[in-house]
């Protein structure tokens, strides 16, 4: 992406894709610049999206069940669960039968319920996708949806600020007559218009700042059946446990601290909106959940069935985080009961722990309910991908998700949460193993371990927690420790024989196909001050230097002045707000001063 200084009244041109804006230097219309990844993987996903509701089309059109009718398992997969609340792999539920893979598909000679039939109405091509952009702001993802995605609809852009709307409508007219016979702004609460706008929209994108709780409700009613949802979140610290009553006021789950934080994160979003969803006999089937910079984004389809419905307490799970140690364990929400040919719902059985941790005897903290099923689909995942790949000139930010896309399509789909390999050695105070050594100790044990794209020293592997520690021991055996007070939980840990000999010698596949091709899968920032920006309508002062930099404030405040334009504020509080500290005020000028 790339900024054109030229000024047009006091507005500067701003070009992302094929897309150019006007923004104000006054920041009353929200613009950051970091979310061009957010953009480019959405743009990714409706291409993906339209090819596939295609070839679903064609298939539901020959009377054939293909991808559409995929719903993603119940069964949370740890190795910690009770085997009662696996679903047994010959059974059959609601009509389902249940694969080894853990996902279901309905049998082809069976019949297709009502959501699925909107699809095949008529012959020939489906509709061109309809979107939804409940937050539009500067208008800038609309414009990139509406001129950069081939085969797309109309584009509908709401907003309940009227300077984002005269924004909006300004853009859209800057960059043309396409841009504006596809794109219609409504000045309006987003929340009423999804409501009164029911199974209306193919896609709808809700990219809020901050939490995008106060939406979800009316959010899940208003995508059509087999339509995407893409949510985002910026609330990262309560997501992340900074604040845990705030995260279970406005999504229903309590958030732990652990070094898995973002990925709980993730899961915690998914479980909101499958609670949203399922009061209207709906559920979701996530086919992306990324975090990336300082947010997280999911990509679900929703889908209405009653009997599907029943299904949504296998897919949920509480998790026991010991305080001493990096053990963690999942209690699915609900099980399924066989007796002869019937099946029924039962609560799940717990709990899955003791009192105190066995590996190293402390206590354990209890989160969740989470997502505990998968939160991507690969065959999505890996069309993604190729998309990407094919029209690299077309994504400004293609090294950026072209690095997270393959990371995920390298991942364990369906096991939760993950492990810190630094955090285990730090418990024990040992010298730390290298992951390929790690890696090749779980696989020679007969277990899958793969990384996870939120945290490049996190590994998820199916392997239960004993297993872990075994391999630990043995290694501490190669790499003694010095001796530690017996009250730690290092001491408990290693106080113990392995059950497990571990077999630390390298494994084939210890190494995945992108770091054996040496692809980059975790990048560095583009440039300093790269993450979320002041909020619209907040006057810029030199308390923002940590968000833009001293240039960018600098340069701001100063072209205020020359037009005359320093909005003061609007009431006593942001006047309070926005003062300047002076203890900070004489930071920020020694500061200069230094450098």
């Amino acid at each position: 992406m790339s900024d054109n200084e030229d000024e047009l009244n006091g507005y500067t041109i701003i070009k992302e894709g094929e897309t150019e804006i006007l923004m104000h230097s006054n920041n009353t219309v929200f613009f950051n610049k970091a979310q061009v990844n957010n953009r480019d993987m959405s743009i990714a996903l409706l291409r993906t999206y339209i090819e596939k509701r295609k070839e679903e089309y064609a298939s539901m059109s020959r009377g054939k069940v293909n991808t559409l009718t995929r719903i993603i398992a119940a069964t949370p997969s740890s190795s910690s669960m009770d085997e009662t609340n696996i679903v047994d792999s010959e059974e059959r539920v609601n009509g389902l039968e249940v694969t080894s893979n853990k996902f279901h598909h309905v049998r082809m000679n069976e019949s297709v319920d009502d959501s699925k039939k909107i699809l095949i109405k008529g012959r020939g091509e489906p509709k061109p996708p309809k979107v939804l952009e409940a937050l539009a702001a500067s208008g800038l993802r609309a414009l990139r949806y509406a001129l950069e995605v081939d085969g797309l609809g109309s584009v509908v852009a709401l907003d309940s600020d009227e300077a984002s709307i005269k924004a909006c409508k300004r853009n859209i007219k800057f960059n043309g007559s396409t841009a504006s016979s596809k794109i219609e702004v409504h000045h309006v609460d987003s929340r009423v218009y999804m409501l009164t706008n029911p199974k209306e929209f193919d896609v709808v994108d809700l990219d809020p700042y901050g939490s995008p709780s106060i939406f979800l409700d009316s959010a899940v009613q208003s995508v059509t059946d087999g339509g995407i949802l893409m949510c985002t979140a910026t609330d990262m610290a309560v997501l992340c446990g900074g604040n845990g009553e705030v995260c279970y006021s406005k999504y229903g789950s309590y958030p732990l601290k652990g070094k898995y934080c973002h990925e709980m994160a993730l899961r915690i979003l998914l479980a909101c909106i499958e609670s949203h969803a399922i009061r209207y006999k709906r559920y979701i089937v996530p086919i992306l959940s990324v975090h990336m910079d300082f947010y997280i984004r999911v990509f679900v389809r929703i889908f209405t069935s009653p009997g599907a419905v029943k299904n949504t307490p296998l897919k949920l799970s509480y998790v026991y985080q010991c305080v001493g140690c990096d053990s963690f364990h999942l209690q699915s929400v609900g099980r399924t009961v066989y007796k002869n040919k019937s099946v029924r719902h039962a609560p799940g059985f717990g709990p899955v722990v003791p009192q105190d941790c066995k590996d190293c005897g402390k206590k354990f903290n209890m989160g969740g309910p989470i997502w505990s099923a998968p939160m991507h689909d690969q065959e999505w995942v890996l069309s993604a991908l190729e998309n990407v790949k094919a029209m690299r000139e077309r994504y400004p930010a293609y090294e950026k998700i072209l690095a997270v896309l393959t990371t995920i399509s390298e991942e364990l789909h369906d096991v939760p949460l993950f492990l810190s390999l630094h955090n285990l050695s730090a418990t024990l105070k040992c010298t730390s193993p290298s992951a390929v050594i790690f890696r090749s100790a779980v696989i020679n044990a007969g277990y899958r371990i793969s990384g996870t794209h939120v945290n490049p020293l996190g590994l998820k592997t199916d392997a239960p927690m004993e297993v872990i520690w075994d391999i630990m021991r043995c290694w501490v055996k190669i790499h003694p420790v010095k001796d530690q007070p017996p009250d730690q939980s290092g001491s408990a840990i290693l106080s113990k024989e392995p059950i497990l000999q571990a077999n630390l010698s390298r494994a084939f596949s210890s190494l995945s196909k992108s770091q054996v091709k040496k692809i980059a899968r975790f990048l560095p920032n583009p440039e300093r001050h790269w993450g979320p920006k002041v909020r619209a309508g907040r006057q810029i002062s030199s308390k923002h230097v940590s968000l833009l930099g001293h240039d960018a404030v600098d340069a701001l405040v100063g072209h205020e002045k020359e037009n005359g334009e320093e909005h003061g504020p609007h009431n006593r509080d942001e006047q309070i707000d926005d003062a300047v500290d002076p203890k900070r005020q004489k930071t920020i000028d020694e500061c200069n001063a230094q450098s």
